[in-house]
């Protein structure tokens, strides 16, 4: 086989999101491979693959060829709550004994913050890079992920919005993002492991060159501005950066994998119906270093 990718036609023709052929991702990869999808994401920012039968073994093995992969720390079911190790996200509706979570269980209430726009551990001083979502049961309808291209809303502002934008510093962390949805429900540990950190509003990819927004739902404050005047700006940002013609919407089948540059996008889960199962697996490659760290 013979590794290729081909542009899928998004509403924005942005075509800022990819789909991979020619590989199969539960075996290893030659270094012509790895070197070829990096070389996507770097194009593009989001890949698909197609009918890729993996286990969280083989998902970690592929994840680990882009870098050191995160911890699970950011969900709030830790320890012998987990269902899944904690290499791996889990994305899901169901409890360590994979049954359905009640409608009202402080679990599925956290993992609702998903439907809104975020970018993958934004609230942790070095954030993600790199995230692969793999569908292993998903809903009879519903359930989508949409991105957002943070690189054209950056390229679409204007000259005055880009100064003013580029040096400043925003902070990031779920309890504000979670609180926009009335979820209030944290131990004192959460509050401390969810403590707000600093990321910059606008980042220079490494290799390609190219600016982004670094926006996220998490982002609820603006260094040395006013509350009010930062969330107000902030939620302007967000909604010239979420418009149409930056997103693109996946439409999942079973066994895809997803693969997306937190960096240069955007991603949140749409609703579907609870009553069904949605079994999904994250493994998450960080970033080396903060984006305060960073040359803007």
């Amino acid at each position: 086989m013979t590794l290729s990718i081909r542009a899928i036609d998004a509403v924005s023709r942005l075509f800022f999101a990819g789909e991979v052929s020619g590989v199969d991702l539960t075996h290893p990869l030659s270094q012509a491979d790895v070197a070829g999808i990096s070389a996507g994401m770097d194009q593009f920012g989001v890949l698909v693959f197609h009918d890729q039968h993996l286990d969280d073994a083989q998902q970690l093995a592929f994840s680990r060829n882009f870098g050191a992969l995160e911890q699970a720390t950011g969900d709030i079911a830790q320890g012998s709550e987990r269902r899944l190790s904690m290499d791996v996200n889990d994305i899901s509706n169901l409890d360590k004994n994979n049954n359905l979570l009640a409608r009202d269980d402080r679990r599925r209430l956290f993992g609702l913050g998903n439907r809104l726009w975020h970018s993958d551990s934004s609230f942790k001083a070095v954030p993600a890079k790199y995230s692969l979502l793999s569908a292993r049961v998903i809903p009879g309808s519903g359930g989508n992920t949409e991105f957002a291209d943070m690189r054209g809303a950056w390229d679409e502002l204007d000259d005055e919005m880009q100064a003013l934008c580029e040096p400043l510093v925003c902070e990031h962390s779920q309890l504000f993002s979670r609180a926009t949805l009335g979820f209030s429900d944290f131990t004192d540990d959460e509050r401390q492991r969810f403590a707000p950190v600093q990321q910059r509003l606008v980042r220079r990819h490494p290799v390609t060159g190219r600016k982004s927004l670094f926006l996220a739902s998490h982002a609820g404050a603006i260094v040395g501005w006013p509350v009010p005047e930062a969330r107000a700006f902030l939620r302007e940002l967000m909604e010239h950066a979420t418009q149409r013609k930056y997103v693109y919407a996946h439409m999942w089948r079973q066994w895809d994998l997803v693969m997306w540059d937190n960096r240069v996008t955007m991603h949140r889960a749409r609703p579907y119906d609870h009553t069904q199962v949605r079994d999904m697996h994250r493994t998450t490659v960080a970033c080396e270093q903060s984006t305060i760290d960073q040359a803007a």
